[in-house]
């Protein structure tokens, strides 16, 4: 694919014409010096300030040297100092751009305002601002050149990285233990090296020019070296006498110029980036008994109130507040709840992966006994990497769609394992074979594009069973697949946690799909845990009012279709604005004064159940629930 998108590029007229002329500048960059040096140096004061002759095509300047081969030598020079001021320039802007990667948020937040201040300066005034800091002559001028292309070239890499480092199989690489350096060079740049290479080969033409400009004004190639720049300068002084010797290294830098920009572009349209195909929909899960309720001390995760923070204009934001639960070996937990009930950033939080400016805070975070939030940065990865495993909600993103299947289910072996290529290679075989992957062996030398989106779900599972995983975190697993495989993927998880005894969190919007699957059920709003109930209670004894109305808002066989479907009145509370009291209070059909004015606590009942409802023990039947949902409505 990338190969015939190249082949685009040299096939349009602007690509083939810019590629010809840079293949001409490039030659001529090499022979020129060795054919004609000796003839572009020679002095011969018989000929000085001529005009165009046969003998001397654009003349001689002031020493009666010919410029036209003057003007052929010097495109080596010229063309030498232009990629090393934009090779300079990029070095120091890919550093910029990834510096949230490499050197954390912090870090990057300070980068990203230098570099802000920096862009709106015209390139030109930085470079000559720097040329006057690093002093004139070459040295100076590549640092000018470079240091002046790197806000803009930092700009698009911050841009590029801040949507790469979003997706879910750079998350997975982290949680895998991948290290900062190794996640930029192996699963960010070669992601954004499109239109790195674009704006790169943009940049050489403007660098080109900038640095034709410096020469020109004395203060880049000094005598007695000489580019198209000074070339340039020195015919000026005799323009209205002979106008060929200034007119020549102008069209030079501007034919040499136009190229560079010109296969820039045609490179830009040319090459486009690979886009994710559209999501599907899905409904139905495949069912599952209930599992005991889990006992706090054999807990695979334990969390207690775990608080997760922004900062705000007006303060801190705290979309996850004060969430509590634990999670046995071989138990299903679902978590259930509208956006922005705080479900993903829980998990985000439990697996490491909130960054700065975020902040994660929690009386108790343990995963198989071990304080996560009291672990250096490299055991919680080596503990993650192999005891923990997570599925992201979009197959497509999930992989890195530069890297084979393969190779991204065996760097966790490699990783944490110390195994060799080839026995990794072997693993991530056998462990696509586990989760049903047919003709594993080939398929992991394929794409990640080359796999369906159940067939790329699949994979993601197998990846994290390459380890011995205690825990799987899968986040609303089954969005973007069709019902069919959506009830195979859950069935498979189901068979992972039976093989294994590995604790599932499902994370889902569907709250039919967890009550079927799991055995217990987290309902979660505005950041807080507001009922824990047995999934084969959902629909028989859930105390909290928005639990009723989540159930009563999914439609069944028994629903009237002759009435407008339930939904839930009103918006869900904002984490950064939220009311008084209880937070669902806006929205519930049986809020007092009690409920708009102070926050009921998460009550436990002594038989596994907890609540946080002031009404939960006088509520209506189920049965009336349906009826105040349409009256509020």
């Amino acid at each position: 694919m990338r190969r015939s998108k190249w082949g685009a590029v040299l096939r349009s007229p602007v690509g083939a014409s810019a590629a010809v002329v840079l293949c001409a500048l490039v030659v001529l960059a090499v022979l020129a010096p060795l054919l004609w040096s000796e003839r572009a140096a020679a002095v011969d004061t018989g000929q000085i300030l001529q005009g165009s002759s046969a003998q001397h095509w654009m003349g001689t300047d002031n020493l009666g040297r010919d410029v036209f081969y003057r003007v052929l030598v010097a495109t080596r020079l010229s063309v030498e100092l232009a990629l090393a001021a934009t090779a300079f320039g990029v070095v120091v802007g890919l550093v910029l751009g990834t510096a949230p990667v490499l050197f954390g948020a912090r870090v990057g937040r300070f980068v990203h305002g230098v570099v802000s201040i920096a862009v709106a300066f015209p390139g030109l005034l930085l470079a000559l601002f720097f040329a006057v800091i690093f002093g004139v002559g070459t040295v100076g001028g590549v640092l000018a050149i470079g240091l002046a292309t790197a806000p803009g070239f930092a700009r698009l890499t911050q841009t590029l990285v801040a949507r790469v480092t979003a997706l879910d199989y750079v998350a997975a690489a982290r949680i895998a233990g991948v290290g900062r350096v190794r996640l930029l060079l192996r699963h960010v740049l070669p992601n954004i090296g499109e239109p790195l290479v674009v704006n790169a080969t943009i940049s050489a033409g403007g660098a080109l020019l900038a640095f034709a400009g410096l020469s020109f004004l004395g203060l880049g190639v000094q005598a007695p070296d000489y580019d198209w720049g000074r070339l340039l300068g020195e015919g000026l002084n005799s323009l209205y006498v002979h106008p060929a010797a200034a007119l020549a290294p102008t069209v030079a830098v501007v034919v040499a110029g136009l190229a560079f920009n010109l296969f820039g572009e045609a490179i830009a349209k040319g090459i486009g980036q690979h886009e994710a195909p559209q999501r599907g929909k899905t409904r139905e899960p495949e069912p599952e008994a209930a599992a005991p309720l889990t006992e706090t001390g054999d807990a695979v995760l334990a969390v207690e109130n775990l608080r997760v923070s922004f900062p705000g204009p007006a303060g801190p934001v705290t979309p996850v507040r004060g969430v509590s639960f634990t999670l046995g070996r071989g138990e299903c937990v679902g978590v259930v709840g509208e956006s922005g009930s705080g479900k993903s950033l829980t998990a985000l939080a439990v697996a490491q992966l909130v960054e700065e400016p975020g902040r994660v805070h929690a009386d108790r975070l343990e995963f198989l006994g071990t304080a996560l939030l009291d672990q250096g940065e490299r055991a919680g990865r080596q503990l993650l990497g192999t005891s923990f495993a997570m599925v992201f909600q979009d197959p497509m993103t999930s992989f890195n769609p530069t890297q084979r299947i393969g190779a991204q289910l065996a760097e966790v072996a490699r990783r944490h394992q110390g195994m060799g290529r080839r026995q990794a290679f072997a693993r991530a075989v056998d462990r696509l074979r586990a989760v049903r992957v047919p003709a594993a062996e080939r398929r992991a030398r394929q794409f990640p594009h080359e796999f369906s989106g159940g067939m790329r779900q699949r994979a993601m599972i197998g990846m994290g069973v390459m380890g011995k995983p205690a825990l799987i975190v899968a986040d609303e697993p089954t969005t973007a697949l069709d019902v069919t495989v959506q009830r195979q993927v859950l069935r498979l998880l189901l068979q992972v946690r039976d093989a294994d005894d590995v604790a599932i969190l499902l994370i889902s919007h569907d709250i039919t799909v967890v009550a079927q699957v799991c055995a217990r059920v987290l309902v979660m709003y505005a950041g807080r845990i507001v009922e824990d109930l047995p999934a084969a209670e959902l629909r028989t004894a859930a105390r909290h009012p928005y639990t009723r109305a989540l159930l009563e808002a999914v439609p069944d066989m028994s629903t009237d279709r002759d009435l407008p479907l339930a939904v839930i009145p009103g918006r869900a509370a904002e984490p950064g604005a939220l009311p008084p009291g209880c937070a669902f209070a806006p929205r519930c059909a049986f809020a007092d004064e009690r409920c708009t004015s102070a926050e009921p606590p998460l009550v436990a009942d002594g038989h596994g159940r907890r609540v946080a409802c002031w009404h939960a023990d006088e509520i209506a039947p189920a049965g009336q629930a349906r009826v105040r949902v349409g009256e509020s409505r």
